[in-house]
């Protein structure tokens, strides 16, 4: 049977497409040859597809011969747009929502779609495909067995400063995005935060000039002191060892402070660290590094 054929299927089969519901479909994150059979499918029966950039997902569309209503929504517009995608649904209209790559919902706006369909009682079903936080963990070498996604890093200073503070202490392997002009100042916050740490910089997937980059934080960070970021990139990274967690720490709270500045951290950001783990304030902490100096 042929794609065209399979893509023809009867409305009576298992993946009928019906009214009323919205379909998060999962497109290429670079290779157009990635798209499902049952993707194409779903995008050439619904009554509207909503993107988040119309024209990119237009050229794609359109490679594949589909012509549908398309209708933006993306983070500027989600609040108006998701209201007025909801309504059409519950009017009896179907909805294909994608990204500009990979799968919806995932670090974009869709999530905030599917929470407004779930409050209204409105069906929402998941086509999987591509998801490039996926693909780059399976090519880093890395322990795959925990791991935790963790998107773009805020840039707001504060934020960006409890996160990583947070995430210091964390021992599942991490999954991060970053865009190629803020790579540098993200490799040197990591450094900063978490110590030199075996990392997977992974860039173009699935594309002519895929590149996986396994080395450390300071390895990566030379490397791109001499050769300008290009792409987007997905950074996975190891967790920290289990003696710098919340499992396991030196029974004295000053020499786990120490242990964590060893591993690179800041005195106070040390500080905030142990107490978090131990589960007491960092004025306790503090007192007891206090005592110690005074030793």
């Amino acid at each position: 049977m042929s794609c065209q054929k399979k893509r023809n299927l009867s409305k009576e089969d298992k993946n009928a497409v019906v009214g009323g519901m919205l379909y998060l479909v999962a497109t290429p994150i670079g290779n157009l040859s990635d798209i499902s059979e049952r993707a194409l499918k779903v995008l050439e029966e619904v009554d509207f597809i909503a993107a988040e950039d119309t024209r990119n997902s237009g050229s794609m569309l359109a490679h594949f011969g589909i012509s549908k209503p398309m209708i933006s929504y993306f983070e500027h517009n989600k609040r108006e747009r998701g209201e007025a995608i909801a309504a059409r649904l519950e009017g009896g209209e179907s909805c294909a929502l994608i990204t500009d790559a990979g799968t919806p919902a995932i670090s974009d706006p869709g999530e905030d779609l599917v929470r407004l369909c779930a409050e209204r009682g409105i069906p929402v079903t998941s086509i999987p495909g591509c998801c490039a936080a996926i693909t780059a963990l399976t090519l880093s070498g890395l322990n795959t067995s925990r791991f935790c996604f963790e998107g773009f890093v805020s840039t707001a200073k504060s934020e960006r400063h409890d996160r990583l503070t947070e995430l210091s202490t964390e021992v599942r392997t991490m999954i991060f995005y970053e865009a190629p002009h803020r790579l540098r100042t993200t490799l040197a916050d990591f450094r900063k935060y978490f110590g030199d740490r075996p990392v997977a910089l992974c860039r173009e997937i699935t594309k002519l000039n895929e590149e996986v980059l396994r080395t450390t934080l300071d390895g990566a960070i030379k490397i791109y002191e001499e050769k300008d970021p290009r792409g987007e990139y997905v950074i996975i990274m190891a967790g920290a060892e289990k003696s710098a967690s919340a499992a396991e720490y030196p029974e004295d709270p000053a020499e786990h402070v120490a242990q964590l500045m060893e591993s690179g951290m800041g005195r106070m950001d040390a500080i905030k660290a142990a107490a978090k783990a131990r589960g007491v304030s960092k004025n306790e902490i503090y007192s007891a590094v206090a005592v110690k100096d005074e030793d």
